[in-house]
């Protein structure tokens, strides 16, 4: 069955892309407040569901609860393990009315929880409760954009299975509002000094990352992306698959538009060949044993 993509034009949807994006920096700023610290920061992000995206189970005292933006009936579900639930509805609305709507709900559900109200890693970050410039919803592109997830999320996951190193799940980062798998050669990387303390512990080990972005940051189209951290030499010369994908010099990442995946015959086979080759550039280029951290699919 060949798997058909739907268009989603970056520049159509951005209000509602920069809205939904604020709205899972509060949903995900829960995770950091109350979940146990992992390494390289792999309790915050959201995972890809059956309707959207979730937080999966979120401790809170002797409870749990979990937050789950469902994109079919365009709701944030709140459940906890006390039986209390309760809905948020997504729909034009303004950042600061679903942050309160939002806190209120989980008040009712006996949740309380504090969190810092700013957003991360944009430009001119506004307040959650005082940010009435993000107030877009289009239920169509979400839809789009929910269908683009499930698929990223079923072809990563099927690049990782064929790893046996450490290798972390497919997360959903909220405050690059990015998805993304990483693999581990196993060594530690050498210490950054000018980085900051978030950075040197996301990257305190080398890695071969694969992504996919909906739209800006880097680049302004919707586009996979693949990384070595440190960067190995050779590495941004080495030849990748599909002939669509580039070294980008700007963003020092191996790119492959998402109208390129879109317009392939075989979508999957292409997301996994930029997937496989861009990380045997960085394996091959930085002496990975690969013998040892590798098996065959399936």
């Amino acid at each position: 069955m060949t798997t058909t993509l739907p268009p989603l034009p970056y520049a159509e949807w951005k209000p509602t892309c920069d809205t939904l994006h604020m709205w899972t920096q509060i949903i995900g700023k829960l995770r950091l407040a109350l979940a146990p610290r992992v390494n390289h920061w792999w309790e915050v992000p959201l995972y890809v569901s059956a309707r959207g995206l979730t937080t999966s189970a979120i401790p809170y005292g002797d409870q749990v609860f979990d937050c789950e933006f469902d994109f079919v009936e365009h709701q944030l579900l709140i459940r906890v393990s006390n039986g209390r639930n309760a809905r948020v509805a997504l729909a034009p609305r303004s950042v600061a009315d679903f942050y309160h709507e939002t806190m209120s709900r989980l008040h009712e559900c006996g949740v309380d929880v504090t969190i810092w109200p700013v957003p991360c890693e944009v430009d001119h970050p506004i307040r959650f409760s005082d940010d009435v410039e993000h107030a877009s919803y289009d239920r169509d592109a979400v839809e789009r954009f929910s269908r683009v997830l499930r698929f990223s999320d079923h072809v990563l996951n099927r690049f990782r299975a064929s790893f046996i190193g450490k290798c972390s799940p497919v997360h959903f980062f909220w405050g690059s509002f990015d998805m993304a798998v990483t693999r581990f050669s196993g060594r530690r990387a050498p210490e950054n000094p000018k980085a900051d303390s978030i950075t040197r512990e996301a990257y305190s080990h080398e890695v071969s990352s694969c992504g996919w972005w909906p739209g800006g940051g880097a680049f302004e189209a919707s586009a996979f992306y693949a990384y070595a951290a440190p960067q190995p030499e050779g590495f941004k010369t080495a030849p990748v698959e599909p002939a669509e994908a580039f070294y980008s010099d700007a963003s020092s990442f191996f790119v492959l538009p998402y109208d390129a995946v879109r317009a392939a015959a075989d979508p999957e086979s292409s997301l996994l060949q930029f997937c496989q080759t861009t990380y045997e550039a960085a394996a091959n280029t930085g002496g990975w044993d690969r013998a040892a951290l590798e098996r065959a699919e399936g």
